[in-house]
């Protein structure tokens, strides 16, 4: 698994380095040696946040913990991609093909037979900016918000992020 560590507010120690290459190589086993991971640790006032992504044939797993600890948010993070890789099994191996879910000894979590969609909404795409965007956003109080960006000519996402600020999700057609 290649494995890239970025941190944000600070400079990640050689032994969370190590700490992080040990803790993913039991996520490596289900992904194989081509998956990428990226792990990226901020320092906060009060915490210490650590996001995992991990990347294999165009799925995305992510997890972002926080702790007092920049290695219990390691952890945990850790922990919760495991659970996530656990709890849809059933799909991921129909997905991923020929990979062995019974290596990992993780506390048993209830596996989801199908997903409960509650409800559909359409939504009329008007061109629109980026600000524009955000502020319909707010003005509907959503944390996030679909719309046709005017510039670009393509449908995006704008959402409110946990750490303050906001995120925009622009679709990649990998051409």
């Amino acid at each position: 698994m290649n494995i890239t560590i970025i941190g944000r507010k600070c400079n990640p120690r050689e032994d969370f380095r190590g700490r992080a290459e040990k803790r993913l190589s039991k996520v490596e086993k289900l992904f194989g040696e081509d998956a990428l991971a990226k792990v990226t640790a901020t320092v906060e006032k009060n915490y210490q946040s650590v996001e995992v992504t991990v990347n294999k044939n165009g799925m995305i797993f992510r997890a972002e913990e926080r702790a007092e600890n920049m290695n219990d948010a390691l952890d945990e993070c850790v922990d919760s991609l495991v659970r996530q890789i656990r709890k849809n099994k059933t799909r991921l191996e129909k997905k991923l093909r020929a990979v062995s879910f019974e290596d990992f000894v993780v506390p048993d979590v209830e596996e989801e037979e199908e997903f409960d969609l509650i409800r559909e909404k359409t939504v009329a795409l008007k061109p629109q900016s980026v600000e524009e965007a955000i502020l319909q956003m707010n003005l509907l109080g959503h944390q996030f918000y679909m719309f046709l960006n005017s510039e670009t000519d393509t449908i995006n996402v704008v959402y409110e992020r946990k750490d303050s600020g906001y995120g925009l999700i622009v679709p990649d057609y990998g051409d």
